[in-house]
């Protein structure tokens, strides 16, 4: 967008929702926050503009939500995940806020599959899932529209899988990339003696903490229940999913070790060792019937491949900023 198209929408809207209507509008604010910024607009009407673009954009969101835990501000836009815009609100928590209530389903579905892996899962491991602090209808005071809201509890310093690659575009050493894998499977495992698949494992989807090699596997709204199917696929990534889930079948552990093993290829890149080349070959077989179905024996294989390539397992410092 222009610096004059981008003056004439802010200074002629009528209101928040003509300005940024109610999908993406984090993103349009940004498109015509760049347009309008003094840095590269001049003008005393593009310096009207970007006075009114930041009042807007403050009167959509200085609103206070509050329920009976708190009160929560949409100040802090921290990313714009698939389907919501999650939001920064203060005591290591995240506010997870779609942008269609057409996809309140879906944060319903994550909402559920926290709770059950919070009742029912091995405690030693919520720490690599996302910790559910409350869920609830909010209406949009601007637009009228009821949306199904998560907090979740959030640790500091994550990165995804993404910001993994973008550092090392030439390949991960597998030296790095083996505590990733193995705390992958552990957090699939989590899931899958809890009654879940998580659907949707994906590099946006897994955060690692590298100083402390801490992985959280996030966004539960594509999780299924035993003989459900994944209730929707991410475009983005619409050529990761297995098979199964794009003829609709009901999927199986198989399906996210299968989505894990591609995350994982995926960063190692031409630096994969044979050994690891034919041992993720087996978990991404086809077939969800031919893959392994049980994460945890699947780890102990991977140590053990681990193990002849480089000897017993030591801590191996990680840097997201590689020195060249």
């Amino acid at each position: 967008m222009n610096t004059t198209d981008a003056i004439r929408a802010v200074l002629t809207a009528s209101s928040t929702v003509d300005l940024f209507g109610t999908d993406h509008p984090a993103r349009r604010y940004r498109e015509l926050a760049r347009a309008l910024h003094p840095d590269v607009a001049s003008g005393p009407d593009a310096a009207a503009a970007f006075v009114r673009l930041a009042r807007l954009w403050g009167d959509r969101h200085g609103t206070a939500i509050r329920t009976k835990l708190g009160e929560y501000r949409l100040t802090d836009l921290r990313y714009e995940g698939d389907l919501a815009d999650l939001y920064d609100v203060g005591g290591a928590r995240i506010l997870k806020l779609p942008r269609s209530p057409a996809n309140n389903d879906l944060m319903e579905r994550e909402a559920t599959a926290l709770r059950t892996l919070e009742e029912v899962g091995d405690p030693r491991f919520l720490p690599y899932v996302p910790r559910l602090v409350e869920t609830f209808r909010h209406r949009d005071e601007v637009t009228g529209a009821d949306r199904q809201v998560n907090v979740l509890g959030s640790a500091h310093g994550l990165h995804s899988l993404v910001e993994v690659r973008d550092a090392y575009p030439d390949g991960l050493d597998p030296r790095d990339a083996a505590w990733m894998w193995r705390r992958l499977l552990v957090a699939v495992g989590f899931a899958h003696r809890a009654g879940l698949v998580h659907g949707a494992v994906l590099p946006t989807h897994v955060l690692i903490e590298p100083g402390d090699h801490g992985l959280v596997l996030v966004d539960w709204c594509y999780s299924a229940l035993p003989d459900e199917r994944i209730p929707a696929l991410v475009p983005e990534f619409a050529d990761w999913y297995p098979a199964e889930v794009h003829k609709r079948q009901t999927p199986g552990p198989g399906t996210d070790i299968a989505m894990a093993t591609r995350c994982m290829t995926w960063l190692l890149g031409p630096k994969i060792p044979d050994p690891l080349r034919s041992f993720a070959a087996g978990c991404a077989l086809s077939s969800l019937a031919a893959r392994p179905d049980d994460a945890w024996r699947l780890l102990d294989e991977l140590d053990g491949v681990l193990v002849s390539l480089y000897g017993p397992r030591r801590f191996r410092p990680f840097r997201l900023d590689p020195v060249s």
